[in-house]
């Protein structure tokens, strides 16, 4: 299984009563959409594994909204922050806060609906289809503008989640332990393809060194 993460650090602050920290799976990539999401003209969608990889600083403090409906999207209630996100397999799963004090409504709805009943979709602008006259339009290059949070049998993507971290605890120190220890996992998860990455450039750099002075000698 391949893991590539990216995240934005923001400071622990225990019990601050604006953050609900949430985990989700925003989309799946290298698989068509279950139905036509809004804006493709009647068709699925494939988002590739390359440009949701390249999109990946793009989803990083955009907003996450909601309609009172839960079956849509709406820009304008932005209620929440994405902090984190990594491909991992298939998933593209993200992490951040709901602004739960601001949005009493959104954290009762998280915390009284059917577990597994909630998913999310992607906003995207500048999206590039590979071939217009294709069934499946193939996106090979988007910016991530925000996250919608909706039932998950509304999304274009099935197989989609939300859910925050678990309630409210009996102590507020036992959900700030819940949230760090998943926020720790998505900083490792992010350190880690950090590393990967720049031992990729390393590797890339030497290789380059190496056939320029290889050049150099068959010039002369």
């Amino acid at each position: 299984m391949k893991l590539e993460a990216m995240a934005v650090m923001l400071p622990e602050v225990a019990d601050h009563p604006n953050r609900a920290p949430f985990t989700g799976v925003l989309t799946l990539v290298d698989e068509p959409s279950t139905k036509p999401p809004s804006g493709a003209r009647g068709h699925r969608v494939v988002l590739t594994r390359r440009a949701a990889l390249v999109a990946l600083p793009s989803l990083l403090g955009m907003a996450v909204d909601y309609a009172p409906s839960w079956d849509g999207h709406d820009a304008r209630r932005k209620c929440g922050i994405i902090t984190q996100a990594d491909v991992e397999g298939a998933r593209l799963r993200v992490a951040g806060y709901l602004y739960a004090k601001d949005f009493p409504e959104v954290e009762r709805q998280m915390r009284q609906c059917v577990p597994g009943s909630m998913g999310m979709s992607w906003e995207l602008a500048d999206a590039h289809v590979e071939d217009m006259r294709a069934e499946i339009w193939t996106l090979t290059r988007a910016t991530f503008t925000g996250a919608a949070i909706l039932l998950r049998d509304k999304a274009a993507y099935r197989n989609t989640s939300f859910e925050l971290a678990p309630t409210r605890c009996r102590t507020m120190a036992a959900c700030t332990a819940s949230a760090s220890h998943t926020h720790r996992n998505f900083r490792r998860a992010a350190d880690a393809a950090g590393r990967t990455t720049d031992r990729r450039k390393e590797q890339t750099w030497k290789a380059r060194q190496a056939n320029s002075r290889q050049a150099s000698r068959s010039a002369r």
